[in-house]
């Protein structure tokens, strides 16, 4: 179904309550066959749209999701694979073609601003026309930490399903009972002595009907879950084979280079080109807009990259500067924001309890102001996409966690429909939530229908240009305000904090529809939190800026974290309590949670002295326990300051509970990988904007934490067998708090603006 088409069937289901409410009541679609059969290649054949199966036994899996480090192939690989008790060795995994199946419906429906703990009629009804509805209209994409999540049916299904077909295919040239016919690691066996391969049967198996109920495996019987799994695409990158976008090439292949505006939003008034098309290699030097979100600029192709940078050199600009963004200063942005708490703007996220009777009535009042700055997502992998325009239609090679945003962007740049683009996704090196926007891809098709001859051109960015015009991850703050009693417990507790809202600016950029309603990414992380807050009102207004806001590792969780965390050490310290003992008071109905908190706090050796550092100088320790994307993260670290008022972090001790942890390892490395990235953004991520120009450009202003300064990450799994959650992002939001509190318990000062920075004074 073309986009188009979609926002059109929204608009009408919007406008036809009583259409809505009858379709609403139906069953929802099946997401095992795709509506289009699969391509197969010789001696292959599909079971359904989630897996082909060859003669030599070799076991393809579609996956709809974008590998970007997460190992999130294998994953999905091992759940298929576990329920057709396939042999792992000879699976395979291939990116699944666009088709409503794949759509994410998960994500979508953890995007309603309703309390994780809200188990109401509204809420229920709400999340199955949600499901429902993404089915139908919904996108292919990666993100919100759901992949495991919203696949851990459809592809258990399907591989359930196969199962069944080649059982039913062996009992029948067997003669004996289906009943009878057991599979192991990809052979069918009958207590007779005949077995067989899945290869020898899938001719008879694959004309067979595609079963629709099956029964699933009781978790006691899993042999792949739960099991610490190598990565199925680890030696193809270790060895340089695996293709990411920057690694296509294509025959007569060109390349292309941009300079954008360094105004935000900026266009160009004129260029001079002809210095440029004079040089060895350059083929075309011209202008091109701005497409979704992004700043126009000036753009040359070249027969390779070095001769598209030196032409890009040799031409001269003249940029027409006057838009919004001209006038706007993050410094002043924050404290606009900050001057707008105290009011009573911005919408009630959550209330319970009566919050001005327990202010009013308080012994003692705290109250806190927080401040989180723009973040760049400076991934590894250069921005880049290769796109051949040819013939009425268009190939896009794109690093994407959107391959269907992505064909439509293309597809609007060329002024095709979305059938006449194809989407080939490639790895990614580092998303972050970057590759989740197309403001690259549209220009990379923009540029194309410049390429003599119909040639495939891979646009690249530099670095700089990658740093200045990202879509940021948006500035924030947040003010909290609470009661104590005269024996020091917590009465009621108020918070307000204001900031840009990024799926509303999201909506515009994709497809230029307006959002009604409240978002919750402004404010996730500080209302659906599983503390039991005596009274509470927790709201955020949003305000709108001339900077591309956009999705960042963990989005609102990364600074809502920061903030609420933070000032649940700071009521710890006001009512003289232990920050453990506190919290574990807030959390009295909710054991699960407690337990990660405890679990934590054990590993870490809460309540002893901790070791000094190398140098000898002296540690403490900090806590922070925070729930996002279905999971429940706690983080203790540990910290010192070095003699030149830096901030070191020497050990983290991470507790997870995400449900059942289909690949144990690559939950460890998710908490790991989240750890490293959030304390990078702690210690110094900050993106400034002067009169609508970002001053950092590359790493050594947008520094990552090095390996010399990594501290030592311990991660404990909580064992379950519920659901599983999330675990790409929910690492990232703890550790920046935990670090503040362990600043505070070493040096007696509060931090409360990220990123972290100690004076000489305050060390």
């Amino acid at each position: 179904m073309g986009t188009t088409r979609r926002r059109f069937i929204l608009g009408t289901l919007g406008a036809t309550g009583a259409l809505v409410v009858g379709w609403s009541v139906m069953p929802p679609r099946q997401r095992l066959t795709t509506a289009e059969p699969l391509p197969t290649t010789e001696g292959e054949k599909a079971f359904n749209g989630w897996v082909r199966i060859g003669t030599d036994d070799r076991v393809t899996v579609m996956v709809p999701k974008s590998e970007m480090g997460q190992g999130i192939h294998t994953a999905l690989a091992m759940l298929l694979a576990e329920e057709l008790d396939a042999d792992l060795s000879k699976v395979r995994v291939e990116h699944a073609p666009i088709d409503p199946i794949y759509f994410n419906l998960a994500s979508t429906v953890d995007g309603l601003p309703f309390h994780p703990d809200d188990d109401g009629a509204v809420k229920q009804v709400l999340e199955w026309m949600t499901a429902k509805s993404m089915r139908e209209f919904g996108l292919m994409f990666t993100g919100g930490s759901s992949s495991v999540k919203d696949l851990w049916l459809p592809l258990r299904e399907a591989g359930a399903s196969a199962r069944a077909m080649l059982v039913s295919a062996a009992a029948a040239q067997w003669g004996v009972p289906a009943t009878e016919v057991q599979v192991q690691q990809g052979v069918l066996r009958h207590a007779s002595g005949q077995e067989s391969g899945f290869g020898a049967l899938v001719e008879a198996a694959s004309v067979l009907q595609v079963p629709r109920k099956v029964a699933l495996k009781d978790p006691s019987q899993f042999r792949l879950i739960g099991q610490d799994t190598k990565r199925l695409e680890a030696r193809a990158k270790g060895e340089g084979r695996a293709t990411f976008g920057i690694d296509v090439v294509l025959p007569g292949m060109l390349y292309a280079t941009v300079k954008m505006c360094p105004t935000l939003g900026g266009r160009v008034a004129s260029f001079q080109g002809d210095a440029a098309l004079a040089l060895p290699g350059v083929k075309r030097v011209f202008a091109v807009d701005g497409t979704n979100g992004g700043t126009a600029g000036v753009a040359v192709i070249a027969d390779t990259p070095w001769h598209a940078l030196k032409g890009l050199e040799a031409v001269t600009i003249a940029w027409d500067e006057a838009v919004p963004a001209a006038r706007f200063d993050s410094d002043g942005w924050l404290a606009s924001l900050t001057a707008r708490l105290g009011t009573d703007a911005g919408f009630s996220y959550f209330s319970t309890g009566d919050v001005d009777k327990a202010l009013a009535g308080a012994a003692r009042t705290v109250q806190a102001t927080y401040t989180a700055p723009f973040l760049a997502h400076a991934a590894l992998e250069p921005i880049n996409c290769t796109v051949q325009f040819k013939d009425g239609r268009a190939t896009v090679w794109a690093s994407t966690q959107v391959p269907d945003i992505a064909r439509y962007a293309a597809a609007q740049a060329l002024g095709l429909d979305t059938e006449q683009v194809d989407v080939k996704v490639q790895f990614i090196g580092g998303g972050f939530g970057r590759r989740l926007e197309v403001d690259f891809i549209g220009q990379a098709a923009a540029i194309a229908r410049q390429a003599p001859d119909g040639a495939p051109v891979q646009t690249f960015w530099s670095r700089a240009e990658d740093t200045t015009h990202d879509i940021y991850r948006p500035a924030c703050a947040a003010r909290f305000t609470a009661g104590l009693g005269a024996d020091g417990q917590l009465l009621g507790m108020a918070a307000q904090s204001a900031g840009q809202a990024i799926v509303p600016e999201a909506l515009k950029r994709f497809f230029n529809l307006p959002m009604a309603g409240p978002d919750k990414t402004t404010i996730e992380g500080s209302f659906d939190q599983p503390y039991a807050w005596p009274a509470a009102r927790i709201r955020h207004e949003i305000v709108e800026a001339p900077v591309p806001a956009g999705f960042w590792r963990a989005v609102g969780h990364s600074h809502q974290a920061f903030f609420k965390e933070c000032f649940v050490d700071e009521l710890a310290e006001a009512s003289g309590s232990d920050p453990v003992a506190f919290r574990l008071a807030l959390l009295k109905d909710q054991p699960r949670h407690a337990a990660v908190l405890q679990l934590a706090a054990e590993k870490a050796g809460w309540g002893q002295p901790s070791l000094p550092a190398p140098d000898g100088a002296p540690t403490a320790r900090g806590v922070a326990l925070h729930r996002s994307f279905g999971s429940t993260v706690a983080q203790v670290a540990e910290v010192s300051v070095g003699p030149d008022s830096s901030i070191r972090v020497h050990r983290v001790v991470c507790a997870v509970d995400c449900g059942i942890a289909v690949n144990p390892n690559h939950v460890r490395q998710q908490m790991e990988g989240g750890i490293v990235f959030g304390l990078s953004a702690a210690l110094s991520g900050r993106i400034d904007i002067r009169n609508g120009r970002v001053q950092q450009t590359n790493f050594h202003d947008v520094p990552s934490l090095r390996m010399d300064a990594c501290p030592r990450i311990e991660t404990h799994i909580v064992p379950s067998t519920e659901h599983p959650e999330g675990v790409g992002e929910p690492g990232t939001p703890p550790i920046a708090p935990a670090v503040a509190n362990a600043l505070f318990a070493l040096t007696g000062q509060r931090l409360r603006a990220l990123p972290l920075q100690l004076t000489p004074k305050q060390a």
